[in-house]
C-alpha cells in the first residue's frame, strides 16, 4: 500500500507566494531580502498552524539563493539548522549555538538558525542566549518562532524584529481547501468546506487536518450534512430550515426543532451564536454592496438574497438586537435549555403581525 502523506506536509508551502493569509508579512520579508535590509534576528509569533516555521524555512532557503556558491537544493542544508526549544531549552544546549555561530558556513554567505517554540527556552538559556543575539556574527541570522509572544523576556524582543502572524480568515482557508478538493478530484460542496475551515478557528494546519478526516469519512464526497453531523456544528441549511418556522412565527415548531438539535449535542453557545451570524447573512443580502462580506457558497447566497426580500430592515435588526442580548447574558443563566428557548420564542414572536413586540 502506498504511504500516505498527510495534507498538512503535502501541501506545506515552498515559496512565499504559496503562504495563505500572511501578505503583509511575506512581501515585508521580500522586500526585506531585495533591499539586503535583513534583521539578524527575527521573531515569529501568533496562534498555532498560521505559517511561522514554514515562512521561517522559506525565508532560510531565500537567504542564500542570489549567492553564486549555492548550486542546489542541498546546498540549503548545510546552512539551515532547526532547533526545538521544546526539548532543548537549557543553558548547555544554547552554548553549543554559541560556540557554532563563530564558524562560517562553508557554502553559501549565511548560517540560519530556526529556534522554534523559542517560549519554552528556560530564563538562564534566554540570558545565556543574550550576547549572540545583540551581537551576531555577520554570516548568521536567528529566526525565533514561538506561540507565546508574552513568555519572552523584553530582553530578548528588544533584540529582534518582530513580526505579529494573525489567524487566517475563514474565506482564505475555504478558498485554500477549494484548490486541493479539486487538485485531489474530490466530490465536494462549498458550505461543507466553509464549515471545515470555521471549525479550525484561523489555523489552517488544524483545517488541512479536519480536512483529510472528512475526505475518509465521507469517501472523498464532500456534502455540508455529512461534515456537520461529524464535527458536531449546524450547516447553514440546518438554519435556514429553522429561520422558515421562526418566520412563520410556529413557537411550538422552533422548540421541537431545538430539542432535535440538542439530541445531537449541539453546544446551545454555538447554536445563538450560529443564529446571530444567520440573521447578519440576510442583512448583507439585502444590499448588493455588502454580499462579499457573507463567507458561504454561491447557492446560500442566492438563497439568503431572495430571502431577505420577504422581511424589513427593521424586523432582521431587531433580530439581531435579540440574540445579541441572549448571547450577552448566556454565561450567567444557570438554565442554559430555558434560556435559549426563550430567545427561540422570542425571535418567533418578533414583529408578529407586522407589529413590533416588547422583547424585554
Amino acid at each position: 500500500m502506498e504511504a500516505f502523506v498527510v495534507s498538512a506536509l503535502k501541501y506545506r508551502p515552498t515559496t512565499f507566494e504559496e503562504v495563505v493569509g500572511q501578505e503583509s508579512i511575506t512581501q515585508t520579508l521580500k522586500n526585506s531580502l531585495q533591499q539586503g535590509q535583513l534583521a539578524q534576528a527575527l521573531l515569529f509569533c501568533g496562534p498555532r498552524g498560521v505559517g511561522k516555521t514554514s515562512c521561517a524555512r522559506i525565508l532560510a532557503k531565500q537567504i542564500n539563493q542570489s549567492d553564486p556558491s549555492v548550486t542546489s537544493e542541498n546546498d540549503f542544508a548545510f546552512n539551515i539548522f532547526e532547533l526545538d526549544a521544546a526539548s532543548n531549552n537549557s543553558v548547555d544546549d544554547i552554548r553549543k549555538i554559541n560556540d557554532q555561530v563563530r564558524i562560517p558556513p562553508q557554502v553559501g554567505s549565511h548560517k540560519i538558525y530556526i529556534i522554534d517554540e523559542a517560549h519554552m527556552l528556560s530564563n538562564q538559556a534566554f540570558n545565556a542566549f543574550l550576547k549572540t543575539l545583540e551581537e551576531p556574527p555577520k554570516h548568521v541570522i536567528f529566526i525565533l518562532a514561538t506561540t507565546e509572544k508574552n513568555k519572552i523576556i523584553p530582553t530578548v524582543l528588544s533584540r529582534c524584529q518582530v513580526y505579529d502572524f494573525k489567524r487566517i480568515s475563514v474565506s482564505d482557508i475555504q478558498t485554500y481547501l477549494v484548490k486541493i478538493a479539486k487538485d485531489r478530484n474530490l466530490i465536494f460542496e462549498e458550505s461543507a468546506l466553509y464549515l471545515i475551515a470555521q471549525k479550525a478557528e484561523g489555523a489552517l494546519r488544524d483545517a488541512l487536518s479536519i480536512f483529510d478526516r472528512m475526505v475518509s469519512f465521507t469517501q472523498g464526497n464532500l456534502n455540508a450534512k455529512a461534515v456537520a453531523d461529524n464535527l458536531n456544528l449546524l450547516d447553514h441549511q440546518t438554519y435556514i430550515e429553522l429561520g422558515k418556522i421562526l418566520f412563520k412565527n410556529q413557537i411550538s415548531e422552533a422548540l421541537r426543532a431545538y430539542d432535535d438539535l440538542l439530541k445531537r449535542g449541539i453546544d446551545p453557545l454555538q447554536f445563538i451564536k450560529g443564529l446571530g451570524d444567520f440573521y447578519r447573512n440576510l442583512m448583507l443580502a439585502k444590499d448588493p454592496n455588502t454580499l462579499a462580506l457573507m463567507e458561504v457558497g454561491e447557492d446560500i447566497k442566492a438563497h439568503f438574497q431572495e430571502e431577505s426580500k420577504q422581511h424589513s430592515t427593521a424586523y432582521i435588526l431587531d433580530a439581531i438586537a435579540l440574540i445579541n442580548s441572549f448571547e450577552a447574558s448566556y454565561k450567567n443563566i444557570t438554565n442554559k435549555r430555558v434560556h435559549t428557548e426563550l430567545a427561540l420564542m422570542q425571535l418567533a414572536s418578533l414583529h408578529f403581525d407586522g407589529e413590533k413586540k416588547k422583547t424585554s
